[in-house]
Order: structure tokens, then C-alpha cells, then sequence
């Protein structure tokens, strides 16, 4: 007899063209996956006949609804989809600015672009961002590697290298393009999207289709610690499953990309680069739930949400009171977050900005070690932020160099 593996099991995922239409076909993407688990629920209503024979006479079937939460190992160009329709906007690129005089020099351990002329903010240029240089007679080892945008006005750039190498300091150099790299989304003021997929779990092993469908991304996770791998999850709410016996999604394509690891990650609070974190966690919720039952049908007919909330934990060595002082001010600061798949100079990058956070709690540790402090913190819409200044008006912008 035959038994599903779950190394033989393929999660895949497509967006719907709406409510209500499954998806199929090609084109969809498999979910790299640590562990999945989607399932079907149904409600059930007992009977509540007294009748002499002394038995219950059972329950009914109710609402069906569906929900699942696909863990995973953070790799650039897999969940693109995912994050987007989470903050409800699609990644799009950002235009590229070219024809720039650009001069580079050092800033201590970091390094500024500054423009001749123009305005990095309007051309869309955005704290948090990674960006690449290319053209004009710019040095080799300045040119397409990637550059961590760290503080930024409208004519200078200050940009950490990702790589671990320096730039070299030159310029004025005429016909300079400055790129930013891959696709960025965040949440909207207006235009929100609303997105909903089909969640195949194909077990190949006894050639059997469980495919989710109307399911919403209602939260993420992820979680960078001292040393070790980026890991983080989705989790999806939905309306009903089919069953079948053949594939729903053929071919459903597997990213190549490498997964994440802390130590090609930085984080930057209030606008330093930090070097005695020990963890960091983000979670990202929007209570989305089944919005419930109407009669004649066994399924729900929608899938709410509610507001977007950011929250998480930051974990650090007691070296200063810097971020305690934080808390103990009351201070809103922005919290940057960038890591890499690997050290070479154009490798796959995530970034995640939250323009504004308030930081709540300093727990320290004891013992005979390093003391560390837990520090938990609420990210809230940027209300400064605007599309010609420094940081969007928005609670997390996320950059996929891979999207």
C-alpha cells in the first residue's frame, strides 16, 4: 500500500483572478517550504431531539472553511506574491536615474554618493533601499555591486556596501545611472489590492490533489537570529478544498535562489547600523477570518481582513543604553532590516523598512554571561513619509531584488 511522504508532497500557490475563481494550469509557483499544513474544517451541529430511545441522533454538516501556514527559509524571488498581497500593493520597479554627476567619498566605515544636481527623494529613492551604479567611466569596484541606502537627502546618498569590500572614493563622474534593484511594495494610503489565491498540496506519491481555494494572506512572521538561517511563515485563511486525483497546477515553478542567512544581514535603528543584536522578529497580522455563513450554502461567501499590524522583538547585548533611552523618551524611530544570500557584490537582497516604530519593554537577562535585553516594539503608519521625501507614508516597505 502506498503512503503519502511529505518529501514527495509539492505546495504550490497562484493568484485567483478573483473571488470565487480557482486557479489552474501553469504558471503557479511551489512554496519552498520547511513544513506545511493546509486544512479543511467543518462546522457541526448537534442534534437536540429528548427521544425514548435514549440516544443522540448525531450532527450536521456546517460552514466549510479552510486555513494553512507554510513555514519556510527566506530566499528572494519565492514569495514576491505573497508579501504584496499581504501589504496590498503589487511590486513594481522603480525608475531608474540616470545621466547623474555623481562624486563618492568615504563616512567612516560607510560611504556617500552626492549628485551634482536633482533630487535622489523625488527620483524615488527611499531609506532602506539597495541600490547599484553603473555607467559613465566609474571605477570597476564601484560599479553594479550593491549599496545599502542607510540616510539620504536630496543630493547625498549614505550607503553601507553589503559585500563586505569598499568603494573607492572618485568624482565628479559625469553620465552616472543609479538603479534600484529588482521590484519594492508597501502599503498603500489608496488603491489597495485585494488578492486571493489557490493552494494546491499535490502528494505525488499516491497521485493525490488537495487544492484550497479564495485563500487570503492573512500574516507573516519572520525571524533573524544571532547566527543561522532567516526562517519565518505565512499563514492563509480561506473558503473551501476540492479533492482529485490529477494535478491541478502543472509544472509549477521552483525558484533557484539561495536561502538567507544572519550573518549577511544588517539592521539599522534610527539610523545606526547595529552591531550587538542577538535577534529579531517580526510579526505582521491583519486578522483575516472567514466572514461566515449564509443560507443555502455550505461556504463562506468572503474572506475579511481587518487593519495591517506590525510587531516584533529585537534582543541585544547590554553594551549602551542607546535603545533603552529609546523607550524611556517615548522616541518614534524607523527600523531597517537588509540581508543577502550570499557575500558577493550582486547578491539576491530582501530589505524591509518600518518607517516608524515605538519600542515597548527592556527585559534584561542574568547570569554568568553576556547580559542581553529583549526589547519588543509596534510599528504605526508613517504619517511624515511622502513619495518626494526620505520614507514613504506607509508601516513596511519591502524591496526583492529577485521579484
Amino acid at each position: 500500500m502506498a503512503v503519502a511522504k511529505g518529501i514527495k508532497k509539492i505546495v504550490a500557490f497562484k493568484k485567483q483572478s478573483g473571488l470565487g475563481s480557482a486557479a489552474s494550469g501553469a504558471s503557479a509557483t511551489q512554496f519552498r517550504r520547511t513544513n506545511s499544513v493546509f486544512k479543511a474544517d467543518r462546522d457541526s451541529y448537534s442534534g437536540e431531539e429528548i427521544l425514548t430511545h435514549h440516544m443522540d441522533t448525531g450532527a450536521n454538516y456546517g460552514l466549510q472553511k479552510a486555513d494553512g501556514v507554510g513555514n519556510f527559509q527566506l530566499s528572494a524571488g519565492t514569495y514576491q506574491l505573497l508579501f504584496a498581497a499581504f501589504l496590498e500593493r503589487d511590486f513594481a520597479s522603480v525608475s531608474a536615474i540616470s545621466s547623474l554627476s555623481l562624486t563618492i567619498a568615504a563616512s567612516g566605515s560607510d560611504w556617500t554618493i552626492t549628485r551634482g544636481s536633482g533630487d535622489f527623494m523625488a527620483d524615488g529613492i527611499k531609506i532602506g533601499q539597495v541600490v547599484r551604479l553603473t555607467g559613465g567611466s566609474l571605477s570597476a569596484g564601484n560599479v553594479g555591486i550593491n549599496l545599502w541606502v542607510i540616510a539620504l537627502t536630496a543630493t547625498i546618498a549614505t550607503v553601507k556596501v553589503l559585500n563586505g569590500n569598499s568603494l573607492t572614493a572618485e568624482g565628479p563622474i559625469a553620465s552616472c545611472t543609479m538603479t534600484v534593484t529588482g521590484k519594492t511594495t508597501y502599503t498603500p494610503t489608496t488603491s489597495h489590492t485585494e488578492d486571493y489565491f489557490s493552494v494546491e498540496e499535490w502528494y505525488s506519491d499516491i497521485s493525490k490533489s488537495e487544492l484550497f481555494t479564495d485563500m487570503k494572506v492573512g500574516g507573516f512572521t519572520l525571524n533573524m537570529p544571532a547566527t543561522g538561517n532567516i526562517t519565518g511563515n505565512f499563514n492563509f485563511v480561506g473558503l473551501g478544498r476540492t479533492t482529485n486525483t490529477s494535478a491541478n497546477f502543472s509544472s509549477p515553478t521552483l525558484t533557484t535562489t539561495g536561502t538567507m542567512a544572519a550573518i549577511n544581514g544588517f539592521i539599522s535603528i534610527n539610523g545606526t547600523v547595529q552591531t550587538a543584536l542577538t535577534g529579531f522578529t517580526i510579526t505582521a497580522d491583519k486578522s483575516a477570518q472567514n466572514a461566515g455563513a449564509v443560507i443555502g450554502s455550505n461556504t463562506g461567501i468572503e474572506v475579511s481582513t481587518g487593519r495591517i499590524k506590525v510587531s516584533g522583538t529585537i534582543t541585544a547585548l547590554f553594551d549602551s543604553t542607546t535603545i533603552r533611552d529609546l523607550i524611556v523618551n517615548e522616541t518614534a524611530v524607523p527600523i531597517d532590516f537588509v540581508v543577502a544570500d550570499d557575500q558577493t557584490d550582486t547578491a539576491d537582497v530582501i530589505a524591509i523598512s518600518l518607517p516608524q516604530v515605538k519600542l515597548f519593554g527592556d527585559a534584561p537577562d542574568d547570569g554568568e554571561k553576556a547580559i542581553v535585553r529583549t526589547y519588543n516594539f509596534v510599528a504605526e503608519y508613517y504619517g511624515d513619509g511622502s513619495t518626494t521625501g526620505s520614507r514613504l507614508p506607509t508601516i513596511m516597505q519591502i524591496q526583492d531584488t529577485a521579484a
